[in-house]
């Protein structure tokens, strides 16, 4: 059964559209009573980005959990990981982003952490719809036993410590020219300061919010300012995160861009020549590179590929004891330190390969030849326009043509309401025409 709330990252949509004042009061007194788990008091931590109606949404949370028994501690604008990690270390019961990730900013949604700092289970999300779909009213706290909100200082410092701790206490980052680009979002003063105090030269961009141009230009899907950037600057490396901070794009010194493929593929033969690899192989999704799958291969590591997802890769990874993996969106999960995804954290992973190597960022991130890659989306809403039989009969035809020494990977997008369609293949000219026509069915149908 469809879920109608809940898609691959927590709940999102359009401020004071899907997502109103009045749902996000009942997350939280939905989603607290699920995590009332025994006879104490109870607590829950809740971040955010820098959107406008973040405000809007903490105050309706803040109303929700507090009138069902839990304390709130609020956080301020931190990353998603600092999050995950602070649910953890001050032993809270439940953790909230408030965030639309890499999405512009009339957008907003609320993500969802265990005790454990891991993102929430299928199982558990279901659990909290079908209390959203009930009278909740008499299952509030009495009077008496009501929550209290208190925001925490020293938010920004323990995040920093924390990423910094996750490099060797040796290791410094002197003589590195670095450009961050925060995109106006959740890590724009944690992360220029957690690079500074490791010893680099850093030039901020994307630092100065103002509740409307979160990832508006900037960031990790819109690069082309921080390029610009590094290039002025002759600047080693470009650290591009998104809104909040949990994925991540390199930009060379020559201005070219680093995806996730290539740096797991970094990250992969960095921690095999350490022996830190729990596995013999790393985890990723069906949208990364074939040529990732094959560098790996030459290395003697397998590739795990999961839906698309970064909690289907965490959740694999969890499953069967990897403690590598991420998706090629920027996504990188390294379990050793985090509960999901950390821009900041996999950037530091990179730059420490740097350091060791003395070698450009161009060398050090140049691991393989990807495969030519096309990825279109078709604009729909309609839940069965996938298993119309046009549709269908348009796929099976493009992937017989693409034969095997193509992929052809057709999802719908959890957070946003469109159709993915991704292609790849050795032949670039027939895999444009490949895709396009898969793209030209799906719009035909979704019309």
């Amino acid at each position: 059964m469809g879920r109608k709330y809940f898609g691959t990252d927590g709940i999102r949509g359009r401020a004071n559209g899907s997502i109103t004042p009045e749902l996000a009061m009942k997350v939280g007194q939905a989603t607290g009573l699920v995590f009332q788990r025994g006879d104490y008091r109870h607590r829950v931590v809740i971040g955010k980005d820098t959107r406008l109606s973040g405000y809007m949404i903490e105050t309706a949370l803040v109303a929700g959990f507090t009138s069902v028994g839990m304390d709130v501690l609020l956080l301020g604008p931190v990353p998603t990981p600092a999050v995950a990690m602070l649910t953890r270390s001050m032993r809270s019961d439940l953790g909230v982003m408030i965030s639309a990730s890499h999405n512009p900013y009339e957008d907003n949604g609320i993500k969802l952490f265990g005790p454990d700092g891991y993102k929430l289970s299928d199982e558990v999300e279901a659990s909290i719809e079908a209390l959203l779909e009930r009278d909740l009213g008499p299952k509030l706290a009495k009077s008496a036993a009501l929550g209290r909100a208190k925001r925490i200082e020293s938010v920004h410092a323990r995040y920093i410590e924390f990423a910094k701790r996750t490099l060797p206490r040796q290791l410094s980052l002197d003589g590195l020219r670095i450009v961050v680009d925060c995109a106006n979002g959740a890590a724009y003063k944690v992360a220029p300061e957690a690079l500074w105090e490791l010893g680099a030269e850093v030039f901020p961009i994307g630092v100065e919010p103002d509740g409307f141009n979160i990832n508006h230009n900037v960031g990790s899907t819109a690069p082309e300012a921080l390029k610009h950037k590094v290039r002025e600057m002759r600047a080693d490396v470009g650290i591009a995160l998104d809104g909040d901070a949990d994925r991540v794009l390199i930009i060379d010194e020559k201005g070219h861009n680093v995806d996730g493929d290539q740096l797991l593929g970094v990250i992969a033969a960095s921690w095999l020549e350490d022996k830190r690899l729990s596995q013999t192989g790393i985890v990723a999704t069906v949208m990364s590179n074939l040529g990732l799958e094959r560098y790996l291969a030459g290395l003697g590591l397998s590739l795990a590929r999961t839906a698309v997802g970064d909690r289907y890769v965490l959740e694999h990874m969890r499953e069967h004891g990897y403690n590598l993996g991420g998706e090629q969106s920027g996504h990188i999960i390294l379990s050793d330190y985090a509960t999901t995804g950390d821009g900041l954290v996999a950037a530091l992973q990179l730059l420490a390969v740097v350091q060791r190597h003395r070698r450009p960022v161009s060398e050090v991130c140049h691991r393989f030849e990807p495969l030519p890659q096309i990825l279109k989306s078709v604009r729909s809403t309609g839940g069965e326009t996938l298993q119309e039989e046009r549709v269908v009969t348009a796929i099976e035809d493009a992937r017989k043509r693409l034969g095997s020494g193509g992929r052809l990977i057709i999802r719908r997008s959890g957070t946003e309401p469109v159709i993915r369609v991704m292609g790849e293949g050795d032949d670039p000219e027939l895999l444009e025409r490949v895709v396009d026509d898969v793209c030209d069915v799906l719009t035909a149908s979704a019309a």
